[in-house]
Protein backbone atom coordinates (compact mmCIF):
# COMPACT_ATOMS: atom_id res chain seq x y z
CA UNK A 1 0.00 0.00 0.00
CA UNK A 2 2.68 2.48 0.90
CA UNK A 3 4.66 1.68 -2.18
CA UNK A 4 1.30 2.52 -4.11
CA UNK A 5 0.88 5.69 -2.49
CA UNK A 6 4.05 6.75 -3.28
CA UNK A 7 3.51 5.96 -7.08
CA UNK A 8 0.41 8.38 -6.84
CA UNK A 9 2.48 10.96 -5.21
CA UNK A 10 5.06 10.80 -8.13
CA UNK A 11 2.97 10.54 -10.49
CA UNK A 12 1.45 13.70 -9.33
CA UNK A 13 4.68 15.35 -8.92
CA UNK A 14 5.41 14.65 -12.52
CA UNK A 15 2.25 16.13 -13.80
CA UNK A 16 3.05 19.33 -12.26
CA UNK A 17 6.28 19.51 -13.72
CA UNK A 18 4.94 18.87 -17.21
CA UNK A 19 2.09 21.12 -16.57
CA UNK A 20 4.73 24.18 -15.64
CA UNK A 21 7.17 22.93 -18.98
CA UNK A 22 4.20 24.09 -21.55
CA UNK A 23 6.51 26.17 -22.80
CA UNK A 24 9.96 25.65 -23.80
CA UNK A 25 12.38 29.09 -22.47
CA UNK A 26 15.56 28.76 -23.62
CA UNK A 27 18.82 29.79 -21.26
CA UNK A 28 21.19 32.65 -21.49
CA UNK A 29 23.53 31.94 -24.81
CA UNK A 30 22.44 28.67 -25.49
CA UNK A 31 21.74 26.96 -28.72
CA UNK A 32 17.77 27.54 -29.04
CA UNK A 33 16.00 24.35 -28.74
CA UNK A 34 14.64 22.88 -32.21
CA UNK A 35 11.60 20.54 -32.83
CA UNK A 36 10.81 19.48 -36.59
CA UNK A 37 7.16 20.83 -37.99
CA UNK A 38 5.97 17.27 -37.92
CA UNK A 39 6.02 17.30 -33.99
CA UNK A 40 3.19 19.85 -33.98
CA UNK A 41 1.53 18.89 -37.10
CA UNK A 42 2.82 21.33 -39.26
CA UNK A 43 2.96 20.89 -43.03
CA UNK A 44 7.21 20.82 -43.33
CA UNK A 45 6.97 21.87 -47.22
CA UNK A 46 4.37 24.86 -46.62
CA UNK A 47 6.69 26.14 -44.16
CA UNK A 48 9.90 25.81 -46.40
CA UNK A 49 7.19 28.06 -48.59
CA UNK A 50 6.88 30.51 -45.97
CA UNK A 51 10.41 31.16 -45.29
CA UNK A 52 11.64 31.29 -48.63
CA UNK A 53 8.66 33.87 -49.08
CA UNK A 54 10.51 36.28 -46.71
CA UNK A 55 14.24 36.13 -48.09
CA UNK A 56 12.32 36.51 -51.91
CA UNK A 57 10.42 39.46 -50.02
CA UNK A 58 13.33 41.88 -48.91
CA UNK A 59 12.53 45.53 -47.72
CA UNK A 60 13.29 47.15 -50.81
CA UNK A 61 14.99 50.36 -49.15
CA UNK A 62 18.58 50.55 -49.08
CA UNK A 63 20.80 48.38 -46.62
CA UNK A 64 22.01 51.59 -45.65
CA UNK A 65 19.65 52.99 -42.98
CA UNK A 66 20.74 56.54 -42.70
CA UNK A 67 19.52 56.89 -46.59
CA UNK A 68 16.19 54.49 -46.15
CA UNK A 69 15.45 57.04 -43.00
CA UNK A 70 16.11 60.33 -45.04
CA UNK A 71 14.46 58.98 -48.01
CA UNK A 72 11.44 57.68 -45.89
CA UNK A 73 10.31 60.84 -43.77
CA UNK A 74 11.57 63.36 -46.75
CA UNK A 75 8.43 64.92 -46.40
CA UNK A 76 8.76 66.30 -42.55
CA UNK A 77 10.19 69.98 -42.54
CA UNK A 78 13.36 70.22 -40.50
CA UNK A 79 13.70 66.14 -40.55
CA UNK A 80 17.65 65.50 -39.74
CA UNK A 81 18.97 62.32 -38.20
CA UNK A 82 19.54 62.98 -34.42
CA UNK A 83 20.74 59.53 -33.06
CA UNK A 84 22.25 57.09 -34.00
CA UNK A 85 21.91 54.66 -37.33
CA UNK A 86 23.73 50.92 -38.68
CA UNK A 87 23.71 50.07 -41.71
CA UNK A 88 21.24 46.94 -41.43
CA UNK A 89 22.05 43.28 -42.83
CA UNK A 90 19.31 41.04 -44.78
CA UNK A 91 15.82 39.10 -44.22
CA UNK A 92 15.79 37.22 -40.72
CA UNK A 93 13.63 35.99 -39.00
CA UNK A 94 12.59 33.01 -36.55
CA UNK A 95 9.23 31.05 -35.94
CA UNK A 96 8.58 29.48 -32.51
CA UNK A 97 5.69 26.35 -31.44
CA UNK A 98 5.00 26.74 -27.83
CA UNK A 99 8.55 28.20 -27.26
CA UNK A 100 10.93 25.74 -29.61
CA UNK A 101 12.31 26.49 -32.50
CA UNK A 102 10.20 25.57 -35.76
CA UNK A 103 12.10 27.64 -38.64
CA UNK A 104 14.91 30.02 -38.70
CA UNK A 105 16.16 32.28 -41.71
CA UNK A 106 18.93 34.37 -42.17
CA UNK A 107 22.15 35.63 -39.29
CA UNK A 108 19.40 35.95 -36.33
CA UNK A 109 22.31 37.68 -33.93
CA UNK A 110 23.13 40.34 -35.82
CA UNK A 111 21.96 43.67 -34.04
CA UNK A 112 20.09 45.44 -36.37
CA UNK A 113 17.94 48.86 -35.77
CA UNK A 114 14.49 47.67 -35.08
CA UNK A 115 12.47 51.12 -35.51
CA UNK A 116 8.96 51.41 -34.15
CA UNK A 117 9.32 47.75 -32.52
CA UNK A 118 10.66 50.33 -29.69
CA UNK A 119 7.52 51.28 -28.63
CA UNK A 120 6.57 48.24 -27.70
CA UNK A 121 9.31 47.68 -24.94
CA UNK A 122 8.74 51.55 -24.11
CA UNK A 123 5.21 50.33 -23.43
CA UNK A 124 6.28 47.29 -21.08
CA UNK A 125 8.50 49.84 -19.03
CA UNK A 126 5.75 52.02 -18.60
CA UNK A 127 3.35 48.74 -17.77
CA UNK A 128 6.34 47.71 -15.14
CA UNK A 129 5.71 51.19 -13.34
CA UNK A 130 2.46 50.31 -13.15
CA UNK A 131 3.01 46.72 -11.60
CA UNK A 132 5.57 48.54 -9.36
CA UNK A 133 3.15 51.13 -8.34
CA UNK A 134 5.29 54.07 -9.73
CA UNK A 135 1.76 55.12 -11.48
CA UNK A 136 -1.47 54.52 -9.66
CA UNK A 137 -3.24 54.51 -12.52
CA UNK A 138 -3.05 54.68 -16.49
CA UNK A 139 -6.18 57.38 -16.51
CA UNK A 140 -3.96 59.74 -14.39
CA UNK A 141 -3.21 63.16 -15.75
CA UNK A 142 0.38 62.84 -16.87
CA UNK A 143 1.01 66.27 -14.88
CA UNK A 144 0.37 64.43 -11.58
CA UNK A 145 3.51 63.18 -11.98
CA UNK A 146 5.80 65.74 -14.46
CA UNK A 147 5.29 69.18 -12.62
CA UNK A 148 8.05 70.80 -15.39
CA UNK A 149 6.24 72.46 -17.78
CA UNK A 150 5.91 69.72 -20.11
CA UNK A 151 2.17 68.77 -19.33
CA UNK A 152 1.03 72.02 -18.46
CA UNK A 153 -1.12 74.34 -19.56
CA UNK A 154 -5.15 73.84 -20.64
CA UNK A 155 -4.35 71.44 -23.23
CA UNK A 156 -1.34 69.23 -22.14
CA UNK A 157 -2.93 69.44 -18.54
CA UNK A 158 -5.65 66.89 -20.10
CA UNK A 159 -3.07 64.12 -21.18
CA UNK A 160 -2.99 61.07 -19.17
CA UNK A 161 -0.66 58.32 -19.50
CA UNK A 162 -3.13 56.37 -21.47
CA UNK A 163 -3.82 58.48 -24.14
CA UNK A 164 0.02 58.70 -24.28
CA UNK A 165 0.25 54.93 -24.63
CA UNK A 166 -2.98 55.30 -27.22
CA UNK A 167 -0.93 57.72 -29.32
CA UNK A 168 -3.77 59.98 -29.35
CA UNK A 169 -2.69 62.37 -26.27
CA UNK A 170 -2.49 65.06 -29.35
CA UNK A 171 0.62 66.20 -27.16
CA UNK A 172 1.20 70.09 -28.44
CA UNK A 173 5.18 71.49 -28.33
CA UNK A 174 8.50 70.93 -29.01
CA UNK A 175 11.36 68.19 -27.49
CA UNK A 176 14.99 67.74 -28.23
CA UNK A 177 14.32 69.99 -31.15
CA UNK A 178 11.30 67.98 -32.72
CA UNK A 179 7.96 69.70 -33.07
CA UNK A 180 4.74 67.79 -33.16
CA UNK A 181 3.11 69.19 -35.87
CA UNK A 182 6.37 68.84 -37.90
CA UNK A 183 6.54 64.90 -37.28
CA UNK A 184 4.31 62.81 -40.26
CA UNK A 185 2.53 65.82 -40.92
CA UNK A 186 -0.97 65.26 -42.71
CA UNK A 187 -1.17 64.67 -46.73
CA UNK A 188 -2.55 67.97 -47.19
CA UNK A 189 -1.75 71.01 -46.42
CA UNK A 190 1.63 73.02 -45.91
CA UNK A 191 3.48 74.33 -43.08
CA UNK A 192 1.33 77.22 -41.68
CA UNK A 193 -1.75 75.10 -42.15
CA UNK A 194 0.30 72.28 -39.60
CA UNK A 195 2.10 74.95 -37.40
CA UNK A 196 -1.08 77.00 -36.63
CA UNK A 197 -3.70 74.03 -36.87
CA UNK A 198 -5.62 73.77 -33.28
CA UNK A 199 -4.70 70.43 -31.56
CA UNK A 200 -7.21 67.60 -31.14
CA UNK A 201 -8.68 66.80 -27.99
CA UNK A 202 -6.70 64.32 -26.16
CA UNK A 203 -8.29 60.98 -26.76
CA UNK A 204 -10.02 62.11 -29.95
CA UNK A 205 -7.60 60.64 -32.38
CA UNK A 206 -4.69 58.76 -33.10
CA UNK A 207 -1.79 60.48 -34.75
CA UNK A 208 1.50 58.12 -34.90
CA UNK A 209 3.82 60.73 -33.85
CA UNK A 210 7.33 60.08 -32.63
CA UNK A 211 7.59 63.62 -30.65
CA UNK A 212 4.74 62.19 -28.14
CA UNK A 213 6.28 58.70 -27.80
CA UNK A 214 9.66 60.46 -26.49
CA UNK A 215 8.18 62.59 -24.44
CA UNK A 216 6.34 59.68 -23.13
CA UNK A 217 9.87 58.05 -22.66
CA UNK A 218 10.66 61.18 -20.78
CA UNK A 219 8.16 61.25 -18.44
CA UNK A 220 8.66 57.79 -17.85
CA UNK A 221 12.32 58.12 -17.09
CA UNK A 222 11.45 60.70 -14.45
CA UNK A 223 9.35 58.66 -13.02
CA UNK A 224 11.53 55.76 -12.76
CA UNK A 225 14.51 58.11 -11.79
CA UNK A 226 16.50 56.03 -13.78
CA UNK A 227 17.77 55.50 -18.09
CA UNK A 228 14.69 53.43 -19.48
CA UNK A 229 17.69 50.82 -20.82
CA UNK A 230 19.21 50.27 -17.02
CA UNK A 231 15.13 49.66 -16.06
CA UNK A 232 14.70 47.55 -18.86
CA UNK A 233 17.82 44.94 -18.24
CA UNK A 234 17.30 45.10 -14.99
CA UNK A 235 13.51 44.46 -14.34
CA UNK A 236 13.05 42.37 -17.72
CA UNK A 237 15.61 41.53 -20.29
CA UNK A 238 18.21 40.34 -17.86
CA UNK A 239 15.17 37.99 -16.18
CA UNK A 240 14.73 36.34 -19.93
CA UNK A 241 18.28 35.99 -20.76
CA UNK A 242 18.70 38.18 -23.18
CA UNK A 243 21.93 38.35 -24.34
CA UNK A 244 24.33 41.38 -23.79
CA UNK A 245 24.27 43.03 -27.33
CA UNK A 246 21.08 45.14 -27.86
CA UNK A 247 21.39 48.72 -27.04
CA UNK A 248 18.52 51.38 -26.78
CA UNK A 249 19.93 54.68 -27.59
CA UNK A 250 18.60 58.43 -27.57
CA UNK A 251 19.19 61.45 -29.73
CA UNK A 252 22.76 63.35 -29.05
CA UNK A 253 20.77 66.30 -27.31
CA UNK A 254 18.27 64.44 -25.09
CA UNK A 255 19.70 64.87 -21.77
CA UNK A 256 17.81 65.46 -18.49
CA UNK A 257 19.09 65.98 -15.02
CA UNK A 258 17.82 63.72 -12.25
CA UNK A 259 18.45 63.80 -8.33
CA UNK A 260 21.25 66.23 -9.80
CA UNK A 261 22.99 63.16 -12.23
CA UNK A 262 22.74 63.47 -16.16
CA UNK A 263 20.63 61.27 -17.91
CA UNK A 264 20.15 60.06 -21.81
CA UNK A 265 16.07 60.19 -22.61
CA UNK A 266 15.99 57.45 -25.44
CA UNK A 267 13.27 57.27 -28.23
CA UNK A 268 10.51 55.09 -28.73
CA UNK A 269 11.31 54.86 -32.86
CA UNK A 270 14.00 55.46 -35.06
CA UNK A 271 12.91 57.43 -37.37
CA UNK A 272 15.74 60.22 -36.63
CA UNK A 273 17.92 57.52 -35.97
CA UNK A 274 18.40 55.94 -32.15
CA UNK A 275 15.88 53.71 -30.87
CA UNK A 276 16.42 50.05 -30.02
CA UNK A 277 18.91 48.22 -31.11
CA UNK A 278 18.66 44.52 -30.98
CA UNK A 279 19.05 41.04 -32.59
CA UNK A 280 15.78 38.71 -33.76
CA UNK A 281 16.62 36.06 -30.53
CA UNK A 282 16.28 38.82 -28.10
CA UNK A 283 13.23 40.12 -30.09
CA UNK A 284 12.00 36.24 -30.13
CA UNK A 285 12.53 36.03 -26.26
CA UNK A 286 10.44 39.54 -25.48
CA UNK A 287 7.58 37.79 -27.60
CA UNK A 288 7.30 34.43 -25.83
CA UNK A 289 7.14 36.37 -22.17
CA UNK A 290 4.00 38.16 -23.48
CA UNK A 291 3.13 34.66 -25.32
CA UNK A 292 2.95 33.50 -21.78
CA UNK A 293 1.20 36.06 -20.76
CA UNK A 294 4.12 37.57 -18.80
CA UNK A 295 5.80 34.82 -16.97
CA UNK A 296 8.69 33.83 -17.87
CA UNK A 297 9.67 30.06 -16.84
CA UNK A 298 7.50 30.18 -12.89
CA UNK A 299 8.58 33.99 -12.49
CA UNK A 300 6.07 36.69 -13.50
CA UNK A 301 7.40 39.25 -14.64
CA UNK A 302 4.91 41.36 -16.28
CA UNK A 303 1.32 41.72 -14.62
CA UNK A 304 -0.90 39.42 -17.18
CA UNK A 305 -3.57 41.88 -15.74
CA UNK A 306 -1.21 44.59 -17.91
CA UNK A 307 -0.52 42.73 -20.94
CA UNK A 308 -4.55 42.13 -21.26
CA UNK A 309 -4.95 46.07 -20.76
CA UNK A 310 -2.09 46.44 -23.27
CA UNK A 311 -3.86 44.82 -25.79
CA UNK A 312 -7.03 46.36 -25.52
CA UNK A 313 -8.13 47.76 -28.98
CA UNK A 314 -8.36 51.71 -28.38
CA UNK A 315 -11.70 53.67 -28.58
CA UNK A 316 -9.84 55.68 -31.50
CA UNK A 317 -8.37 52.95 -33.72
CA UNK A 318 -9.78 49.16 -33.25
CA UNK A 319 -6.61 48.01 -34.87
CA UNK A 320 -4.17 49.75 -31.79
CA UNK A 321 -3.13 49.50 -28.17
CA UNK A 322 -1.10 50.46 -25.37
CA UNK A 323 1.44 50.49 -28.60
CA UNK A 324 0.67 47.12 -30.06
CA UNK A 325 -0.79 46.68 -33.08
CA UNK A 326 -4.25 44.53 -32.98
CA UNK A 327 -5.34 42.15 -35.79
CA UNK A 328 -8.98 43.38 -35.10
CA UNK A 329 -11.31 44.00 -38.07
CA UNK A 330 -10.15 47.26 -38.86
CA UNK A 331 -7.69 48.78 -41.37
CA UNK A 332 -4.97 46.72 -40.10
CA UNK A 333 -6.70 43.40 -39.92
CA UNK A 334 -5.14 40.35 -41.67
CA UNK A 335 -8.43 38.45 -43.38
CA UNK A 336 -8.86 35.02 -42.27
CA UNK A 337 -6.74 35.35 -39.68
CA UNK A 338 -7.44 35.69 -35.54
CA UNK A 339 -8.46 38.60 -34.15
CA UNK A 340 -6.35 38.01 -31.11
CA UNK A 341 -3.33 38.27 -32.72
CA UNK A 342 -1.28 41.39 -31.95
CA UNK A 343 2.04 42.56 -32.84
CA UNK A 344 5.16 44.88 -32.86
CA UNK A 345 6.14 46.69 -36.12
CA UNK A 346 8.98 48.96 -37.19
CA UNK A 347 9.99 50.60 -40.40
CA UNK A 348 11.47 48.24 -43.04
CA UNK A 349 9.78 45.22 -41.83
CA UNK A 350 10.57 44.61 -38.77
CA UNK A 351 7.81 42.66 -36.56
CA UNK A 352 7.21 40.60 -33.61
CA UNK A 353 4.30 38.79 -33.87
CA UNK A 354 1.74 37.22 -30.91
CA UNK A 355 -0.88 34.26 -31.69
CA UNK A 356 -1.62 32.85 -28.17
CA UNK A 357 -4.43 30.19 -30.17
CA UNK A 358 -1.98 28.87 -32.50
CA UNK A 359 0.72 29.06 -29.43
CA UNK A 360 3.07 30.77 -32.11
CA UNK A 361 5.66 34.01 -31.77
CA UNK A 362 7.03 34.85 -34.78
CA UNK A 363 9.70 37.60 -35.15
CA UNK A 364 10.75 38.78 -38.95
CA UNK A 365 12.94 41.16 -39.72
CA UNK A 366 13.22 43.50 -43.19
CA UNK A 367 10.21 42.02 -44.47
CA UNK A 368 8.42 44.55 -47.21
CA UNK A 369 5.76 45.73 -44.92
CA UNK A 370 3.44 45.52 -47.45
CA UNK A 371 3.78 41.76 -47.19
CA UNK A 372 3.39 40.65 -43.75
CA UNK A 373 -0.60 39.84 -43.86
CA UNK A 374 0.49 37.55 -46.89
CA UNK A 375 3.44 36.25 -45.40
CA UNK A 376 1.25 35.33 -41.62
CA UNK A 377 -1.44 33.40 -44.41
CA UNK A 378 1.37 31.45 -45.68
CA UNK A 379 2.28 30.30 -42.24
CA UNK A 380 -0.96 29.91 -41.03
CA UNK A 381 -2.27 27.44 -43.76
CA UNK A 382 1.11 25.35 -42.77
CA UNK A 383 -0.44 25.20 -39.54
CA UNK A 384 -3.94 23.30 -40.75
Amino acid sequence: MRSIKLLFVFLLCFQFIIAQEKYYFPERNVQWAERPAREFNIKAGKLLEVVDFALNNEYTGSRDLRIAILKGFEREPFHEILGPTKKRGGPAGMVLKKGYLIAKWGDTKRVDMTFSVTKSFLSTVAGLAKDEGLIANMDDKVGQYIWDGTFGGEHNGKITWEHLLQQNSAWSGELWGGKDWADRPPKEGGIDDWKFEKPKEPGAVMEYNDVRVNVLAYALTHVWRNPLPKVLKENLMDRIGASTTWRWYGYRNAWTEIDGLQMKSVTGGGHSGAGLFINTEDMARFGLLFMNNGKWKNEQIISEAWIQKAVEPSEPNVNYGYMWWLNKKGNRHWENLSENIYYAAGFGGNFIVIDKEQELVVVTRWLEPSKIGEFMTKLNAALN
